[in-house]
Parts: C-alpha cells; structure tokens; sequence
C-alpha cells in the first residue's frame, strides 16, 4: 500500500500543528517520522489513522482518497506507546480483539490469532494475562494485535520508549525481522535518532509542524538539510568560518582557529583535551579550541588512558565537514 499526502495542514484551535505537510510513503516501506517533541509526527501518524481529519490537504492510500473514511474502514493497525492491553483478558484474547469487531468466524479467528503470535514468537504465551508479561513481550502482544487483521499499513507510535536499552535494542531487531517478514507498509513516529538510523527505509525529520528534510538515513546524516537537521540527528561542532577561496575539488575556510579545507586535503590541528568521558565501546572527549570555544570528538575502542589537560593531535577528514550558510 502507498500512502501519498498532499498539503496537508491540521489545527487545533488557533494552533496550527501541521503546515501543509506533503510525503509519499513507497509500498512495503519502513518510513520514518522523526523530529523533537511537539514537532507535529504524532499529529501526522493520527491523521492517516483516521483518529483526526484534516483541515486541508488530501490523504491517499494508494489512489483512495480517505477524506472522511473512519478509521476501523482503513486497514490501518496501529500500536501505541502505552501498549493498551484490555488487562481482563489473556493475550489470545487480546490479539484476537480486532477480529471480533470485524465479525470472523471462529475458525479463522483461530487460524490467524496463531499466525499472528507465531510473527512475534509469543504463541506459548497464548493464556497470559498482560501483567504477567515483560515489557518487552507485551510490546509483541500489540503488534500481533495489529497484524492480525492483516493491515495494509502498520503505524508505530513510539514503540519503544518505554522499554529499558537492552530492550530497545532487541525490540528493533524484532521490529526490522517482522517487517521484513510481512513487507507492510510501516510508518514510526520516534524521537529517538538511533531508532531511526538503524531501521528506516527514508525518514522525515520534522520540526514546529513542518518536514525540514526527506531521505534514507545515510544521505540525512551525511548531507542534512539544514542547521537544525544536523543538530538533531547526530553530534555536531559547529565554527563560525568565511570561505576564502575554491579550487578543484573543495573550498578553503578561514576560522577563529584556522584554516580548514572541504572536500580535499585532510585537516589537522592540536587541542587540548578539557573533559574525557568513558562510555565503554567509545570514549568522548571536550577539546578546547580557546576558552570559550570546545568541540567534541569521540574514539572507537579505546585503547589509551587520556587525562585532561593532555595535547591531541586531531585529524578531521574532509567528507567530514560540512559547509552551511549562518543561520
């Protein structure tokens, strides 16, 4: 299923949350919706539910127009961020839920309660109750309950934001499997860079009810849009700098603190390390540019214990820069 999205705006009041929003969403796509709080993704995600209705532009599941469609006639399956598992009955039961509202036979309802537990390898946890399953597992129990009415789009409202790391981490290898599995159109609402990194397809960064830039995930942190897309989906230091001149292959910039070189030669330069901290599989270092100026870097594996104070030869590869008007 394609879900297209045609100047789409929505308000609340006086407040206009979304500003005439366009997107495509490809078949059997695992988009992203990405951005800070109140960006307006969750707003986004309702709409094409059906939960909200617009107040202009056009909603498309393939060339259907759903303009007034509700939501139990879209074959939209929808997972929360609370899960909202009726405590009162097993999980069978839970997952077998939508069915029931869409009238199968018992027999069938069977057939696909089973199919369904069995994608999220939780069919021997069938007779639970809800509170006798992790977080993780009843994170699974949900997304049976929205596969199960075999939908043709799959839409994920921060899934994993209240599962611990180490289950955040499994849940998005589950996530990647299933979808791999079924190839239902999915779209994830997250603020949460790494989610969006490591499973999508393409994403949408979003920011104050507007899309600042659309692309799978290695063009958006390679290339980000803007300012602000590169502050929020990684780290960033950030120079002020004036462009001195271009020759073949890259531009030479003048900063505060030298001169640097894009798309050519390797830079390098020695600072002074403020503040080192261990995480690990990574250390982070603050290193001072001048004393009101710092920069982060970060080391893979490290090897050598560094203190502050230490000098540090830092070499920065020029793909690594990125050239941006001041904003």
């Amino acid at each position: 299923m394609r879900v297209s999205i045609q100047n789409l705006t929505k308000k609340f009041g006086d407040t206009v949350v979304l500003k005439s929003i366009s997107l495509e969403v490809h078949e059997q796509e695992l988009f992203f919706l990405l951005g800070p709080s109140g960006c307006g993704k969750t707003t986004l995600l309702r709409l094409i539910a059906g939960f909200y209705q617009p107040d202009e532009g056009q909603l498309f599941f393939d060339d259907k127009p759903m303009s007034g469609v509700p939501p139990h006639q879209r074959n939209a399956g929808m997972v929360f961020q609370n899960y909202a598992l009726w405590p009162h009955m097993t999980v069978a039961e839970n997952v077998a839920y939508g069915l029931d509202v869409r009238a199968v036979s018992a027999s069938e309802k069977k057939q696909r309660v089973a199919e369904a537990l069995g994608i999220v390898q939780m069919e021997k946890y069938a007779e639970r109750a809800p509170n006798e399953l992790s977080g993780g597992q009843q994170q699974r129990v949900a997304l049976a309950r929205a596969l199960v009415i075999k939908p043709d789009v799959l839409l994920l409202d921060e899934p994993l934001s209240n599962l611990d790391a180490r289950l955040r981490l499994e849940m998005r290898e589950e996530i990647r499997r299933i979808h791999g599995q079924t190839k239902i159109t999915t779209i994830y609402v997250t603020h949460d860079q790494k989610e969006a990194l490591s499973l999508a397809d393409r994403m949408a960064v979003m920011r104050d009810g507007v899309i600042e830039q659309i692309g799978d995930p290695r063009t958006v942190y390679r290339a980000p849009a803007n300012r602000f897309v590169a502050d929020f989906i990684g780290e960033t230091n950030w120079l002020a700098a004036e462009v001195q001149g271009q020759f073949d292959g890259g531009m030479r910039l003048k900063t505060d603190f030298g001169e640097f070189c894009a798309l050519a030669n390797a830079n390098l330069t020695i600072l002074a390390i403020a503040q080192v901290s261990y995480l690990g599989e990574i250390e982070q270092y603050e290193l001072r540019l001048s004393p009101a100026v710092t920069v982060k870097a970060f080391e893979q594996n490290p090897q050598e214990v560094r203190r502050v104070g230490e000098l540090l030869t830092v070499h920065v590869r020029p793909q690594n820069l990125l050239v941006l008007p001041a904003q």
